[in-house]
């Protein structure tokens, strides 16, 4: 996936791709590797590619994004239906025909919400749906028996058709979750840093579950399957709001920018978001850029330190302030950490906390911290902190080398045994572990920062020594769920064979029922059993796998190494996850 390419509705990739004929269909992907090597040149909403000295391949993308197939332009000989047109969509980040609520995008604000086709006792739209559910089904399970190694952009361009049609039958959720996959896969097969397995894993198991359920749903909860095409902003009247702290977004979708949380009175939480296609330079700038909400000229970076007073407020459901034409805002006085209201934040036990995340409020978690200092994990140097004598693994939101997430937690290792005042993002998990975001300075409790904005400098520190890491990472998910997360995850990157050739070691699903998770080795036999099962026609050939069964089976073992994660980083927060669970994509910024 190419960030310098504008983003390409789905229909428009799914087009440009069934368009193209067998024998140029099985040179994509070589064409996709081919053209992301190429230099882009952007001017204005348009981006031009040089194919070679004689041909040239333009994208127009009016406010931002291509929303047509004859947007995309190519003077080559074989065009329209050419392999440059497909491979360029292909490569281009996934736009929404239709946002459904994602937080990685802007949303436009004061929508009303988009009502369904047809009410759902219409028996051709629920028809129409239920066809819908199992075209986005079957892609996605092709994707899962492929793996990201196999899934290439005829696979992917089969899952954005599904896609679009899920959309157009009155299904944003499902529409929407397959577009997540989507862009998991492109970040996995291009090296993403971003990418993270756990996540694709986890949008996999979303889109599975939501399409296995809807058929068989009624009444409020195929109201809450089918989700909205936007979030609706309600009215709120006047606001008064302290500024918290700032983060950057930088998404594997090729979006960019800064979201800015804030406090009333009560505790509840809004943000401010500048959010846009771009790379890292638009995630570090959109920081001291203006907000846009009324006529207030604070930036993002201000307003993290100061208040806003606002008239005429318009909320979304996860706190997102509209900037509607009736919105006004003014900038207001801003109060430390550690004065109210902003203090009551850090008033709430962290199990509560926790227990609040787990069980679908917020994750943001307002903690108070000693650092203990830096450990040694494969992925790089994290920080291990003390929180009431619960040692707690904290690790940077962004690793992008731009940003100064990493820099800036080492640093905060080398603070000595200063107590502080921290915000984090949960990571569900057997350890406590979370995302570390902003933090008080170390020299002044009555200063904050925003890790992944401001940097931290070596005189900051008591000590003004940073020191290697002395310690390694502390034991955690001693519970043998792994044999089964292992499973699942391997699938999800080499596909069905994968788990086909591996065969169950020996012993594991026993070792799974004599730690009493008798569940998970039923779910790893049937999982190795799905991946295994293979027929032959009378002349003893292999016939096609039952993609259909290995998904169902992949799903199954999903959600419940899910759900008991859930319950295993529940107990070492000392925290509660009630409900059902199920699997989920990871929590991501809400803004």
């Amino acid at each position: 996936m190419s960030p310098d390419l504008p983003p390409v509705v789905p229909s428009v990739t799914a087009e440009l791709v069934g368009a193209l004929p067998p024998r140029l269909r099985k040179r994509l992907d070589a064409g996709v590797t081919k053209l992301v090597a190429r230099p882009a040149v952007r001017d204005g909403d348009t981006v031009r590619i040089a194919v070679d000295d004689d041909t040239d391949l333009v994208l127009h993308a009016p406010g931002g994004a291509v929303t047509r197939a004859d947007a995309i332009r190519c003077g080559c000989l074989l065009a329209p239906d050419c392999l440059h047109r497909a491979a360029a969509a292909s490569a281009a980040p996934v736009a929404d025909e239709a946002p459904a609520g994602d937080p990685e995008k802007p949303e436009t604000p004061d929508e009303p919400e988009t009502a369904p086709a047809a009410e759902a006792g219409d028996d051709a739209a629920n028809a129409g749906r239920r066809a819908a559910a199992r075209a986005v089904s079957d892609a996605a399970a092709a994707v899962l028996e492929a793996g990201t190694d196999g899934a290439g952009a005829v696979l992917q361009a089969e899952l954005l058709h599904a896609a679009h049609t899920a959309r157009l039958a009155g299904l944003p959720r499902l529409s929407a979750a397959a577009v997540a996959v989507v862009t998991g896969v492109r970040a996995a097969r291009s090296g993403d840093p971003g990418y993270r397995l756990t996540d694709l894993a986890g949008a996999l198991a979303g889109v599975l579950g939501v399409a296995h359920r809807l058929p068989h749903a009624t009444g409020p909860e195929l109201s809450d399957l089918r989700g909205t095409a936007r979030q609706p902003y309600r009215p709120d009247g006047s606001l008064r709001l302290y500024g918290l702290f700032s983060e950057p977004v930088l998404t594997a979708t090729g979006y960019a920018g800064a979201v800015t949380w804030t406090a009333d009175a009560e505790g509840r939480l809004y943000t401010v978001s500048d959010v846009a296609p771009g790379g890292p330079a638009r995630a570090t700038g959109a920081a001291d850029r203006a907000v846009r909400i009324g006529d207030t000229s604070l930036t993002h970076r201000e307003l993290s330190r100061a208040g806003l007073a606002v008239s005429g407020a318009t909320v979304s459901p996860t706190g997102r302030l509209g900037a509607g034409a009736g919105v006004r805002a003014v900038r207001a006085s801003g109060v430390a950490w550690r004065a109210e209201p902003l203090d009551r934040l850090w008033a709430v036990p962290a199990a509560e906390q926790v227990s609040r995340a787990l069980n679908g409020g917020r994750d943001l978690l307002f903690l108070e911290v000693t650092p203990v200092g830096a450990v040694r994990e494969t992925a790089g140097d994290c920080l291990l902190a003390d929180c009431d004598g619960l040692s707690v693994l904290l690790t940077t939101a962004h690793d992008d080398p731009s940003l100064p997430c990493r820099e800036n937690l080492r640093l905060l290792a080398a603070a000595g045994r200063a107590r502080l005042r921290i915000v984090a993002r949960l990571v569900p998990g057997p350890f406590p572990r979370a995302l570390l975001l902003a933090a008080e300075h170390p020299a002044d409790p009555d200063a904050r920062v925003d890790l992944g904005l401001d940097r931290l400098q070596h005189a900051d520190l008591p000590g003004g020594v940073v020191a290697p890491p002395d310690r390694a990472l502390p034991a955690g998910d001693e519970a043998p769920l792994h044999l089964l997360r292992r499973r699942v995850h391997q699938a999800v990157s080499g596909g069905r064979r994968v788990l086909a050739f591996a065969g169950d070691r020996p012993g594991d699903g026993a070792r799974l029922r004599r730690a009493g998770l008798a569940t998970a080795g039923d779910l790893l036999d049937d999982l190795h059993a799905a991946a295994a099962d293979r027929s032959r026609d009378v002349f003893g050939r292999l016939l096609p796998a039952d993609t259909d069964r290995f998904g169902r089976s992949w799903l199954a073992a999903a959600v419940y190494t899910d759900a008991v994660e859930r319950a295993l980083c529940a107990d070492a927060w000392g925290a509660t996850a009630t409900g059902a669970g199920g699997a989920r994509p990871p929590a991501t910024p809400i803004h």
